[in-house]
């Protein structure tokens, strides 16, 4: 039976909350009069008194949580709960082995708990190259990740999300009293993504065998689903760098010094390429088109190419029971790759014809496009202004047959126009497709542009992924972008005790799948490398 120590590796186990506490009211006593004096003696002093106060009681806390963790460990019915697990565990582990682990937790406390370690058992039918990590049983029941509390956890994967680098999250968290190094805040973090990219796959894997229930959270309701693509810097592996020349001349003269002769040229570099991110977005909007007052929204996000983003769009709207909802409505831009998947999608996610699927074309792009139109047929901003601002409003109103009509004739009367002709091409193909009907979608109270998809860019990508010197390996930017969808989307909590309870259960090697097609037209897709740090 194992237990918790505060007293280093070879310590007593805790055997009661009781005298955690009275450790701390015994620490805490003598320090009052202090504080009294300090405040006495300048009252602008309360600042930095309140950080000291608060961390003071933080290790306090730490210390509670400690001796409860201990006393919970050495019950029977802890015992009996941590047996179930090891036996309904998604592989078959041995009776395990104590192993004694230093774990930080919240308040800045370091314990050293002593647990089961279960190691997976061989079997003749696995590959002898195949590696499985084992389970921390007792830790599981808790949801302890590796060396953290999950508290502290949560803490610094958040931190790490919300912070525009790991460093100003490790400034962050130091000022809350946890001193914890760069390498430490980044492990934390990539791993608590990781556990969730794995939750998310073995989501999509019970959709595909039809197995993922449902929480008819969207049933009855008016539901938009948005879906568009960002921009980040990806970087591969290092390699050995290589020294650039100067240019000589034929006499052997130096004409040019190469770039960064003065700097130390460094021995290792590597590539980097921009590559767009899908995002999504789910909410429920109200009969004007506007998102509802007091729900959530689902974003969700990968780098794995447009059928991968189609089918997580797909799975999220069977698990969130989009199958009874009054009204599903797909507002975006005019990027081909997310219209030739809609279909795809509706079928994939069980959407019965019951339910009435409107797709609208964003009425920024479409004006703006007109504007484009009217910009090639060589004219000045005040000439063209009038007509622009006319067209304008007639598409706002669903006059398209009418701005196609006129746009046309342009066209007619320039022939060699080809730019004209794109434009109008544009125009006429969303057209045909219903989605430029606005004065029908404005008396339906569907949304006509797609401003939360915009926000939801700029938040969760533009203001943590992307950024000058900012290169991220893929695998790292896809646990980034899932962290910081969920902080943005309000969804924490929920999906973070759900990885818990999964982790505890299951046991998945890789986070990785291979999407199926879900467009008439082939694409290449992106190669989801395994980079690692």
């Amino acid at each position: 039976m194992g237990g918790v120590s505060v007293d280093g590796r070879d310590g007593e186990f805790i055997n009661s909350v009781g005298e955690m506490l009275v450790r701390f009211t015994g620490g805490v006593f003598p320090k009052l009069a202090e504080w009294e004096r300090r405040l006495k003696a300048d009252p602008q002093n309360l600042d930095a008194l309140e950080h000291e106060v608060q961390q003071e009681f933080a290790r306090g806390a730490g210390l509670v949580v400690a001796g409860l963790i201990s006393v919970v460990m050495q019950t029977r019915e802890f015992a009996a709960s941590a047996e179930k697990t090891r036996q309904e565990y998604g592989l078959p582990l041995t009776k395990g082995r104590e192993r004694k682990m230093s774990i930080q937790i919240l308040g800045g406390v370091m314990m050293w708990i002593t647990s089961l370690y279960c190691e997976v058992r061989r079997s003749r039918d696995r590959d002898k190259d195949e590696t499985f990590s084992g389970l921390h049983i007792e830790q599981a029941q808790f949801g302890i990740a590796k060396k953290v509390s999950p508290g502290l956890e949560t803490v610094v994967s958040r931190e790490s999300a919300l912070c525009p680098s790991f460093e100003l999250a490790q400034d962050e968290l130091h000022r809350r009293g946890l001193t914890l190094d760069l390498k430490s805040v980044r492990r934390i973090s990539q791993q608590c993504g990781e556990k969730l990219l794995k939750l998310r796959t073995d989501d999509l894997t019970q959709w595909r065998a039809g197995t993922l229930a449902s929480t008819d959270e969207l049933a009855g309701k008016r539901v938009s689903v948005q879906i568009d693509g960002g921009r980040t810097k990806l970087r591969g592996l290092l390699r050995k760098s290589a020294a650039q020349q100067e240019t000589r001349n034929e006499d052997g003269l130096i004409i040019s010094d190469a770039p960064g002769r003065s700097k130390p040229h460094p021995k290792q570099t590597f590539d980097a390429e921009w590559r767009e991110p899908k995002l999504m977005t789910i909410f429920i909007h109200n009969e004007k088109g506007r998102i509802e007052k007091k729900t959530k929204t689902t974003i969700d996000g990968t780098f794995a190419g447009p059928d991968a983003m189609a089918e997580l769009v797909a799975m999220h709207l069977h698990r969130l029971g989009a199958a009874k909802a009054i009204s599903l409505t797909f507002v975006s831009d005019g990027a081909v790759w997310i219209w030739d998947r809609i279909d795809q999608i509706v079928a994939c996610a069980g959407i019965p014809k019951e339910v009435a699927i409107h797709q609208v074309l964003d009425t920024c792009h479409a004006v703006h496009h007109v504007s484009l139109a009217l910009a090639t047929l060589g004219v000045t901003m005040e000439q063209r202004m009038p007509l622009y601002r006319d067209l304008r409003s007639r598409l706002r109103n669903g006059e398209w047959k009418s701005v196609v009509k006129e746009l046309q004739m342009f066209a007619d009367d320039d022939p060699i126009n080809t730019d004209l002709r794109t434009e109008l091409s544009y125009l006429q193909r969303h057209a045909e497709a219903g989605r430029l009907d606005y004065a029908d979608f404005r008396r339906r109270g569907l949304p006509l542009g797609s401003g939360a998809i915009e926000s939801s860019i700029r938040r969760v990508i533009n203001l943590r992924l992307k950024g000058n010197g900012i290169f991220w390996l893929e695998n790292h930017a896809e646990e980034m972008l899932q962290l910081r969808a969920l902080v943005i989307s309000g969804r924490w909590d929920e999906r973070v005790q759900r990885m818990r309870s999964w982790t505890k259960a299951k046991y998945l090697a890789d986070w990785h799948w291979t999407p199926r097609t879900m467009s008439p037209k082939l694409e290449p897709q992106p190669t989801a490398g395994k980079n690692t740090a």
